[in-house]
């Protein structure tokens, strides 16, 4: 008895290990990928240029939400608290950028570049909340805009790695929501 309790242990926990390493040689490749690896990026499933054309416009967008945040945190409408967030979001949004614009190159692209400006609702902005309500409805066409481009990809590991970039985006919309005092997850499901 005690052999096959110690037996199907065994077995379960093999196959969850196997499970584990098999998903986080997945997440490593899309991360290597996105990284800097060229021997991944050298693998072009399906239509490189195609995928290069969804990174790009997730790389434009990018540029954007930092030049949105640029904007937020320079105004004199935030407090210290919704400042040091817009920042702390900035920085996950150059951080995209940043492995967007590499992850182009590699794959024989040209990144997009950012815009010398960018037409912001600036004078509808009169106080902290209409702020954050804009940077939430930035992050959630985000959100929206990275879900649509994930099954779009023709080299699967880019989908995992869009796929990781829009739950960071999720949560930057939750938080800004929570900040403005509404439900930080108003849905069971986002379109």
């Amino acid at each position: 008895m005690t052999s096959l309790i110690t037996r199907r242990t065994l077995v379960t926990r093999n196959t969850r290990r196997s499970f584990l390493r098999r998903g986080l040689q997945l997440s490593a490749a899309a991360v290597a990928l996105l990284g800097g690896r060229e021997a991944l990026a050298a693998r072009q499933d399906g239509n490189p240029a195609a995928d290069i054309e969804i990174l790009n416009r997730a790389l434009a967008a990018e540029h954007r939400a930092i030049a949105a945040y640029q904007v937020g945190a320079e105004s004199s409408l935030l407090g210290a608290a919704a400042r040091d967030l817009a920042l702390q979001f900035q920085g996950h949004h150059r951080a995209h950028a940043a492995l967007l614009d590499r992850t182009v190159a590699q794959l024989g692209g040209r990144p997009v570049a950012a815009q010398g400006a960018y037409a912001f609702p600036v004078e509808s902005l009169h106080a902290e909340a209409d702020v954050l309500r804009f940077a939430a409805e930035l992050e959630r066409g985000a959100v929206s805009a990275y879900l649509a481009a994930v099954p779009k990809f023709a080299n699967r590991d880019l989908s995992h790695a869009a796929a990781s970039i829009l739950g960071d985006e999720a949560m930057h919309w939750a938080v800004l929501r929570q900040a403005l005092g509404e439900a930080p997850v108003p849905m069971a499901f986002v379109s």
